[in-house]
């Protein structure tokens, strides 16, 4: 696993516009590298922005979009067309503005298309193997945001779902967030990620920052139970990516 690498830009601003480009550089690394990419979406109003910026980019056509898988890291476990769904932001906010290959965006399924959320994890995981011809394929980006609580994804501190490495993508009952329930790639999952981008903007953010990266640099001893974004790894290179607002407690570490 990579050793974590931090980037702090002055303003919310900037961050938006900053992981946008890192975005587009990597998709279109990986391609020449390997012919496609995939990224693992995030939900929330910061992620949208930075869809919204790659999708705006004149450096956008560096990728070939038709090429590129996306995924996404967890889901409200609501029905298909809830506004609520990580999904409709980034449908709204990025892939309806790109030459996509619909075949090649592969979503979370909703309630009502299965009364459980382990039913739906299940049919995840069965897509993850399916494109990965018999095993989960390898994310060139996994983009997280970071909760005010320092979880990840739909892994929230001290909730049973934390400990569990396999299946890659679980059904999660009693979500400390509403709604209760959720579907969430696992952290093995999540680890296996060439890249993982951590994400976090404002000052609601920087006690999470501050508790979950402090302890990934030894300067904290929380434990990934009480601080799951800590427990974060990818296997080429790990990113948190900030603004200044929300980096403010880690210059004070």
């Amino acid at each position: 696993m990579s050793a974590p690498s931090l980037v702090i830009h002055p303003t919310q601003q900037v961050l938006v516009h900053g992981v946008a480009g890192r975005l587009i550089n990597a998709l279109a690394d990986a391609q020449a590298r390997r012919g496609e990419a995939s990224v693992v979406l995030t939900g929330g109003r910061v992620a949208a922005q930075v869809y919204a910026a790659v999708a705006a980019s004149p450096a956008r056509d560096a990728v070939d979009w038709a090429r590129v898988h996306f995924w996404w890291g967890d889901e409200r476990f609501v029905p298909a067309g809830d506004e609520d769904r990580n999904e409709i932001g980034a449908r709204a906010a990025l892939l309806n503005a790109l030459p996509v290959d619909q075949r090649n965006v592969h979503p979370i399924p909703g309630q009502g298309a299965f009364a459980d959320p382990q039913e739906a994890a299940a049919h995840y995981e069965s897509e993850l193997k399916r494109v990965g011809e018999g095993d989960w394929p390898t994310f060139d980006v996994l983009l997280l945001g970071v909760g005010e609580d320092a979880h990840v994804a739909s892994l929230f501190p001290h909730h049973e779902a934390l400990r569990v490495v396999e299946p890659a993508v679980l059904g999660v009952h009693g979500s400390p967030k509403p709604p209760p329930m959720r579907v969430t790639l696992s952290l093995g999952a999540i680890n296996s990620a060439r890249e993982v981008w951590l994400v976090a903007s404002g000052p609601g953010k920087a006690d999470a920052v501050a508790l979950a990266y402090g302890s990934v640099m030894g300067s904290r001893q929380a434990s990934v139970e009480e601080a799951p974004a800590s427990g974060v790894r990818g296997t080429e290179a790990t990113r948190w990516l900030l603004d200044a607002a929300a980096s403010a407690r880690l210059s004070s570490e």
